[in-house]
This record gives C-alpha cells, structure tokens and sequence, in this order.
C-alpha cells in the first residue's frame, strides 16, 4: 500500500519511518512525503493511481489541508484515495468541515501510531 504524507513539518517523514520500520521493510507499506498541499498535488498529478492512501495535515501554509481534501475529492475519484486528516486542533469546525468535504477519518496529534497502524492494516 503507498501512502502519501502530507505535513509542512519535515521531521513527520523521520518519524514515519521509525514508526512503520518493520511495515517498509516487508513491503506492506511505502511511504511518500509532501510537505506541502502544492506539493501533494503536483505529486498526485504525476501519479493519480499509485497513493492509496494519503494522511494530511490541516494546518500548512499556503493550500491547507481542507483545501488539499477538497481537491482531492473533486479531481481522483476512480478509485478514490482514503483520505485521513490530520490535526493539533481537535475542534469540531474542523472536524464538520473534514466530514462534509469527505474525509473518511480523523486524527489529532500527536498521533497514537498503534491506533494508526490498525487504522492502515485494516485498510490493506
């Protein structure tokens, strides 16, 4: 499964990465990194078929990750990408506006990976 990262913090890659270790090295998983909404969807113009998955944060400068949800949904609908969000704030404008724009799941930091990696084994 390729999952798309989508986080202005660059350090979210390096912790990915130690998080999902045993997963990348099995080949269960492969990550991809934006840092970014731009970035994201320049990645997903490149490659509309290869991210299954993509976790995005909601908060970055310049295309939010509402933005990017919204883009995503209107523009890779066959098949469409799981779209999990991303967030600090755990409030519920955030949380409605995620829903309505067709976020299938939503996350606050710091992230529980042993939750998350349910979540994305259950997604395989």
């Amino acid at each position: 499964m390729k999952i798309l990262v989508v986080d202005d913090e660059r350090d979210v890659q390096v912790l990915f990465q130690q998080r999902f270790r045993k997963e990348i090295r099995k080949g269960a998983m492969e990550f991809v990194f934006a840092f970014s909404g731009e970035e994201a969807v320049e990645y997903l113009n490149k490659n509309p078929h290869e991210a299954v998955l993509i976790l995005s944060d909601i908060n970055m400068p310049g295309m939010s990750g509402l933005e990017l949800l919204e883009h995503i949904k209107q523009n890779y609908q066959k098949p469409p990408p799981v779209v999990m969000m991303i967030t600090a704030y755990g409030d519920a404008d955030n949380f409605n506006r995620a829903k309505s724009l067709g976020a299938d799941d939503f996350l606050t930091k710091p992230v529980d990976f042993k939750m998350l990696k349910e979540k994305l084994t259950s997604e395989i």
